[in-house]
Order: C-alpha cells, then sequence, then structure tokens
C-alpha cells in the first residue's frame, strides 16, 4: 500500500543536512534533488521526499502524525536515532526501547526533524 511519504520544509538545506544522516544511519544513500526542487530518498523499495510547500505557504507539521521507518534491528534504530539528534533532530517521547508484550512487541525510537515532523524507527520482536 505505501508508495511514498512526503513533508514540507521551508529549509532545504537543514532538512538534507538532517535526512541524510537518518538515511545513511541505515546503510540508505544521501538524498538528490529532483527537477521539481525536491529531496529524494529511495530505500528499501519506498520513496521519502521533502519540498517546500507547493502552496508558497510556510511548512508544517501535521498534529498527531508520525511516519515510521522501518528498522532491520534494535541497534540500526538506535544509530538512525543517535544520527538524527546529531544533525539537528530533537529526541521526543521515551527513549529508544521495547514496548508492549509480545507477540506486538516493537522497539521505537522517536524524533522530531528541524520542522517538527514526528518521525518513528520501529523494529518489530
Amino acid at each position: 500500500m505505501f508508495s511514498h511519504m512526503m513533508v514540507g520544509s521551508d529549509d532545504l538545506d537543514k532538512a538534507k543536512t538532517f535526512y541524510d544522516a537518518l538515511f545513511t544511519a541505515v546503510g540508505g544513500r544521501a538524498g538528490s534533488m529532483d527537477p521539481n526542487g525536491r529531496l529524494v530518498y529511495v530505500h528499501n523499495g519506498t520513496a521519502f521526499l521533502v519540498t517546500k510547500p507547493i502552496d508558497g505557504e510556510v511548512a508544517s507539521c501535521g498534529n498527531g502524525m508520525t511516519i515510521g521507518f522501518a528498522m532491520d534491528t534494535p541497534e540500526q534504530a538506535d544509530a538512525w536515532h543517535a544520527a538524527g539528534a546529531a544533525a539537528g533532530g530533537k529526541e521526543i517521547e521515551d527513549p529508544p526501547g521495547w514496548r508492549g508484550e509480545a507477540p506486538a512487541r516493537m522497539y521505537l525510537a522517536y524524533l522530531r526533524d528541524p520542522d517538527g515532523n514526528k518521525l518513528c524507527a520501529l523494529c518489530r520482536g
């Protein structure tokens, strides 16, 4: 069902620094700019894009919205979280760790990107 996710940013240079850190921390590539001026990240068969809002308004994050990134291991989620925090992200909620009981046990790590979008690294356990 999932094909891509896109978030808005008013500072694509700052967004590139942040998202390059996240994706390279888990084996992905740095983003590239497409002909429409959007940052594009392709990893594990999905696409994530960052763009200035088309309507010309200020970028804003969705209240209650979370974008989840699938991780293979808790260590990969920790690397993602550390890279994002070092690249301008804000650590939020509980520290990275296991939540829930089997069979719905998950390892979660939360950040907000420099524009306030809520992100989660998730590894099912």
